[in-house]
């Protein structure tokens, strides 16, 4: 089966997200969350990207950003996966396939979507049952907003949008699963996440009308042989 489509253009803003090969760890203690987010810290600064939120769970991460040239992401999340598995196999003497393959995206429309987005990734830690409190969890942009300063490496850029009112309580508080179905979709799709206007003009510009239909085979009509109407 090919491929689907992914987008990665200049400007817009973006969902990723790449899981664990086989369900291991690939965050085994702290010091593993640590480094990744010093490897984030360096890919920042050799490529034009804004990360925005983001949250590493033990074994996968998620991830919004937004690329300041065309293929950027793509370029940026490929050298962090590729620097994140040479250094975890190094330090821990192991080999093969630490994820389970690309890296996958979705982009989000610049509004309250985007911030449906980043409460979706900040709470993570919360719906995991990992934490009390989404701000609790050390290794994501949750804890790293409420800090007086942001520890280094300095990994965050100003939303492009306003962030809510009490936006701490706003990520504790239960998604509704109108919500959670959503975001998952698009997850699972690649998906454009925005109100459906947006989501069918940006689907058509950047080849992803292929997300929008439903999977699997068109269901075959009986003939009607009662001719009711």
């Amino acid at each position: 089966m090919p491929r689907t489509t992914r987008a990665d253009k200049a400007g817009g803003v973006y969902h990723a997200l790449n899981r664990a090969n086989a369900r291991q760890r690939i965050f085994r203690k702290e010091a593993d969350y640590e480094d990744f987010e010093r490897i984030l810290g360096d890919g920042l600064a050799r490529y034009n990207v804004r990360l925005y939120s983001y949250v590493l769970m033990p074994n996968h991460w998620h991830i919004i950003l937004r690329p300041n040239r065309h293929g950027e992401m793509g370029e940026f999340l490929r050298w962090v996966t590729v620097t994140h598995t040479m250094r975890y196999h190094a330090h821990y003497r192991t080999s093969g396939h630490l994820y389970q393959g690309r890296f996958k995206s979705f982009p989000i429309q610049n509004d309250g979507h985007f911030v449906t987005v980043c409460r979706y990734a900040e709470g993570n830690p919360l719906r995991a049952d990992e934490v009390k409190r989404a701000e609790a969890w050390r290794f994501g942009s949750l804890w790293r907003w409420v800090q007086a300063t942001e520890p280094a490496p300095a990994l965050l850029s100003p939303w492009p949008v306003s962030r809510s009112p009490n936006w701490i309580d706003r990520v504790n508080a239960p998604m509704s699963e109108a919500e959670l179905a959503a975001v998952r979709l698009s997850i699972q799709r690649g998906r454009p996440f925005g109100d459906e206007r947006w989501t069918t003009t940006t689907a058509a510009r950047l080849g992803l009308t292929s997300t929008l239909r439903p999977r699997g085979r068109p269901q075959v009509r009986e003939p009607d042989t009662n001719n009711e109407t």
